[in-house]
């Protein structure tokens, strides 16, 4: 899997859950099922926070959590601005043969905002609709290409126009008002959701990492 996606997820959980500990990541991503589809291995996510640490696209912070210290990430400014960078390169350039940057953008998207995200979006499918054409080669233009290599490329071709199909049932229904990326939606979280335990954990550090002067 490409590193970008890799940061992508990275940059965006954090974003989401801030300030959060690395296990808090890897739990949180495992329930994305990221190391299915976008085959990240689990234990790479502690070496990938470091990293993005260490690029000064995150702070890590020793904090005490129940008798024992962790370290706590939160984004810093040219993070968020990677971040939000990376979001919008990740849905509007197009690889019919590669989503995975895609898929993990779109659960990301409500961090630019309603206007931003449904402009992406429409950048996208008018992209999308540009490549399909281009995914087969003119018919007779190749008379070496084997006929099981051209029946490959109309399975992509398929996909491609799938997901186009798709694209218009989100862009309606962020017209209708059925989907919005502002968190202004009817969705709302379930009492008994786990991630209620990070949202307590995240005050926590807050007051702890607030109190500090260094």
């Amino acid at each position: 899997m490409s590193v970008t996606t890799t940061r992508l997820l990275l940059l965006g959980a954090v974003g989401l859950f801030e300030p959060v500990n690395g296990y808090q990541i890897r739990r949180e991503l495992l329930s994305w099922r990221v190391d299915e589809w976008a085959s990240i291995k689990p234990g790479s996510i502690y070496h990938g926070l470091r990293s993005l640490a260490d690029q000064g696209l995150m702070s890590a912070q020793t904090v005490a959590d129940g008798g024992r210290d962790v370290v706590v990430y939160q984004l810093t400014d040219a993070g968020r601005a990677a971040l939000e960078d990376a979001i919008v390169s990740a849905v509007v350039d197009v690889n019919v043969f590669d989503r995975h940057a895609f898929q993990a953008a779109f659960g990301l998207l409500p961090m630019l905002g309603g206007e931003r995200a449904e402009d992406a979006l429409r950048r996208r499918r008018a992209a999308v609709r540009q490549s399909i054409p281009e995914i087969l080669p003119p018919e007779g233009s190749n008379p070496y290409a084997p006929p099981h290599a051209v029946r490959s490329l109309e399975l992509w071709k398929s996909f491609a126009e799938v997901e186009l199909h798709w694209l218009d049932g989100v862009l309606d229904d962020i017209g209708a008002g059925r989907l919005d990326f502002d968190g202004t939606g009817r969705w709302a979280q379930p009492a008994d959701d786990p991630g209620y335990q990070m949202m307590d954990d995240r005050e926590r550090y807050r007051a702890e990492l607030g109190g500090r002067r260094d």
